[in-house]
C-alpha cells in the first residue's frame, strides 16, 4: 500500500490515481479515503489526478495514540502533498475534513493550491460558546465520546442509520450498503483517534484560518443537515472567506457527497473549471 511516515513517525496510507490537475480530498469523522470513492471515480474519468489520504488514527493509517488535532492532521495533509509534489491543487473536504483543509490553507499557506471546496463542513466553530451562541453545547459532544466509548459499535451503525444520511427522516429510503460501509470505514479505524477527534472538530474555532484564506473556495452545505447545523455553519464560513461562494442545498443531509453524488460532483466539475 502506498504510505508516507510523517515527520513524528506517523504513517499515512493514501490514493494516488490518474494524471492531470491534481484534486485532493479529505474525508469526514470517523470515515477513510474510501468514503470518496464515488468521487475519485468521477474525476478520474473526467482528467483529473485524484488523491485522498486516511487520516491518522484512520482507515489504513497508524492507531497511533496521539496527535489527533486539527494542527496535527493539517500538518499530515501538508506532509502528504509535498511528498508528491502537488502544484496546482483543488483541494476538497467534507465534515471534518473541511476543517482539515481549512487549519491547512492558513497554517502551511497557498503556494500549491489554486481552489478550495468545504462540503458541510465544521468550521468556523460547532460547539457553543459565549462568541459562538449559535453553536451546539458542549454536552452533545460529551455524549457522543461517552456512547463511543460505551460501544462503539453500535453507536456507528446508530449514525449511519439515522442522522449521518437523514435516513430517519419520513418518506427517507435507507441505503444497507451506505450504511454498512459506513460502519466498516468506521470501525477500521481506532477507537482513541475517533474519541479525540470529537474534541477537535467541535472545539476547534477556524475563524481566524478562514479569514486568511484568499483561494476561490465554494462552501457546498445541506439546509437539513443533522450533523453540522447549516445556519452555524455554511453561510458564516462563506461570509469570512475573502473568495468564498455559498451553495446552498434544500433538503440534502451531511452525508450528501454519498447520497447526492450527482449533484454534488456535477457542481463541483463546474467550480473547478470555472
Amino acid at each position: 500500500m502506498p504510505t508516507i511516515t510523517t515527520a513524528d513517525g506517523v504513517e499515512i496510507f493514501y490514493k494516488d490515481w490518474g494524471t492531470g490537475q491534481p484534486i485532493v480530498f479529505s474525508h469526514g469523522w470517523p470515515l477513510s479515503a474510501d468514503d470518496w470513492d464515488t468521487q475519485l471515480l468521477f474525476f478520474l474519468a473526467h482528467g483529473y489526478r485524484v488523491i485522498a489520504h486516511d487520516r491518522r488514527g484512520h482507515g489504513r493509517s497508524a492507531q497511533v495514540a496521539d496527535g489527533h488535532d486539527m494542527d496535527h492532521y493539517a500538518d499530515d495533509l501538508a506532509a502528504l502533498t509535498s511528498h508528491l509534489d502537488l502544484h496546482d491543487a483543488i483541494h476538497v473536504g467534507h465534515s471534518t475534513g473541511g476543517g482539515e483543509v481549512v487549519r491547512y490553507l492558513a497554517r502551511h499557506g497557498e503556494s500549491r493550491v489554486s481552489k478550495a471546496v468545504l462540503i458541510a463542513a465544521v468550521p468556523p466553530l460547532m460547539v457553543q460558546t459565549d462568541a459562538n451562541p449559535g453553536g451546539l453545547p458542549k454536552s452533545v459532544f460529551d455524549d457522543l465520546q461517552a456512547q463511543l466509548a460505551a460501544n462503539r459499535a453500535q453507536f456507528y451503525l446508530d449514525l449511519a442509520s439515522g442522522p449521518f444520511y437523514g435516513f430517519n427522516r419520513p418518506g427517507a429510503e435507507p441505503s444497507q450498503g451506505l450504511i454498512r460501509n459506513w460502519w466498516r470505514q468506521g470501525m477500521e479505524g481506532g477507537a482513541k483517534a475517533h474519541y479525540d477527534g470529537i474534541v477537535a472538530f467541535s472545539q476547534t474555532d477556524f475563524t481566524e484560518d478562514l479569514k486568511k484564506i484568499t483561494v476561490p473556495t465554494l462552501v457546498m452545505h445541506g439546509d437539513d443537515d443533522q450533523i453540522v447545523p447549516y445556519a452555524d455553519s455554511g453561510p458564516l464560513s462563506a461570509g469570512l472567506l475573502r473568495n468564498g461562494t455559498l451553495r446552498t442545498y434544500p433538503g440534502f443531509p451531511h452525508g450528501m457527497p454519498a447520497t447526492e453524488a450527482d449533484t454534488i460532483n456535477a457542481d463541483l466539475l463546474d467550480f473547478i473549471r470555472s
